[in-house]
């Protein structure tokens, strides 16, 4: 797969480092040249050449299955060898039918409609000017992520749709499967007849890469997106020198409030946690109301176990369900992305609220109750990117809110929050037309 990469982006960059072609300074600022030139053809590229490029990508990932397969094989089994986490490993898998999904989801991307260009407002002032707002690209959008290859696919995909040109960091884990993918993606774009350049796998794991990125490659990357582990997000706040969207760690609640269904509890809780663990939208901490501990949280417990879940609890907790886990301080803020929970037993809504906003990272956030008023004052004083009522905190997912995939889920407050999809990845300029005014 070096050869691969070099085969990419050009850089004679390979997996591991420098191939006699200059420094990793010099390599990332002509990725960044490449893709500003990019970012300029994509602004004004109109939408058919764009969604003839997305489906061209989908064929493109269908007839290359095979070699994608192959290289993910890789690096699960240096995963494997290297004794990472169960959850990690299934993250960075791919199988037939994921990879079908990418395609499909890529598809989805191509249905949506284009952002760019649209009115977002207009008026005429009382001298005649007429002023429009108009949705434009945001220019370079440059990707940092870790071990989900299906992210090199939605990243790409959504920054294309949206009229911005994409430099994408994956994980050194995924490294193979996400240059197999790319060369997909950037074979795509060369069919419509845009710049391959358009989409950039950074083609080594020098960290040194990363840096170079977060200072912005000579003013060629708008926004970083960091997508991955809390030392990650931490870093590119840290060190970022452009503007950011913040993906923070998911530490997601279900709340079974007092007029909460029972059986519905058990659903809910039960997929939120148990769907898939590695998912920033698993729920990791459960909280019972205490009104309804006695008939609940038993049951609840007993779906967790009988899934395999480890449970850390309270004493109110430990005392329903035998083989508890005394939990920590700190398990009230961990993310586990693997089959454990932490469990609390709480005294109403108010003490629940207090909790998420003692030890959450404002992204996703359940309540389970058949109680409409109790739901609304959740919904409302909840400060998370997205609040469900009645509803699994596995839906935090852009293809679920009908966005056709994600870059990451933003849990800031500026310009993007929650999903990142093609309506986040635009900004705005305004457009005034006049008949000669001039201002007095």
């Amino acid at each position: 797969m070096a050869d691969a990469a070099r085969v990419i982006d050009g850089s004679g960059l390979n997996d591991s480092g420098l191939n006699g072609s200059g420094s990793v300074e010099t390599v990332m600022r002509e990725i960044g040249q490449r893709a500003r030139a990019a970012a300029r053809v994509l602004a004004v590229a109109p939408r058919a050449q764009k969604d003839a490029a997305l489906k061209a990508m989908a064929v493109a990932i269908r007839a290359r299955a095979a070699a994608i397969l192959a290289a993910n094989a890789e690096d699960v089994a240096d995963a494997k060898r290297e004794g990472m986490a169960a959850s990690f490993v299934d993250r960075l898998t791919l199988t037939p039918a994921r990879l079908d999904a990418v395609a499909t989801g890529i598809e989805e991307v191509a249905s949506l409609e284009d952002p760019v260009g649209r009115i977002l407002a207009e008026w005429t002032r009382p001298n005649g000017l007429r002023i429009r707002r108009v949705a434009t690209p945001l220019g370079v959008i440059g990707i940092i992520y870790e071990s989900r290859p299906n992210v090199t696919a939605d990243a790409g995909a959504l920054c294309l749709k949206s009229g911005n040109a994409a430099i994408l960091r994956g994980g050194s884990d995924s490294f193979r499967s996400s240059a197999a993918i790319v060369e997909a993606m950037r074979a795509g774009l060369g069919e419509a007849g845009l710049a391959p350049d358009a989409i950039q796998l950074v083609p080594t794991r020098d960290r040194a890469a990363v840096g170079q990125m977060l200072a912005g490659l000579d003013g060629n990357i708008d926004v970083i997106v960091p997508r991955g582990g809390k030392s990650l997000v931490a870093r590119v706040q840290t060190e970022a020198r452009v503007p950011v969207f913040s993906h923070l760690e998911g530490i997601c609640h279900v709340y079974v409030h007092a007029g909460a269904d029972l059986d519905m509890a058990r659903q809910i809780v039960l997929n939120a946690k148990m769907r898939r663990t590695g998912v920033c939208g698993s729920a990791e901490t459960l909280l019972v109301d205490r009104a309804v501990a006695v008939t609940h949280l038993g049951p609840i417990l007993q779906d967790l176990a009988a899934a395999g879940c480890e449970i850390r609890g309270d004493g109110a907790v430990a005392a329903a369900l035998a083989g508890v886990v005394p939990a920590t301080e700190a398990d009230w803020s961990t993310e586990y992305l693997d089959a454990i929970i932490s469990v609390r037993v709480v005294d109403g809504l108010d003490a629940a609220i207090a909790h998420i906003e003692t030890y959450g990272s404002h992204h996703t956030e359940a309540i389970v109750t058949e109680d409409e008023a109790a739901a609304t004052a959740f919904m409302n004083r909840v400060d998370s990117a997205i609040v469900a009522w009645n509803a699994s905190t596995q839906f935090a997912d852009g293809g679920e809110f009908g966005f056709g995939g994600e870059i990451g889920i933003a849990t800031g407050k500026m310009h993007a929050r929650g999903p990142v999809g093609v309506d986040q990845l635009v900004s705005f300029k305004y457009c005034v037309y006049g008949d000669g005014q001039t201002r007095p």
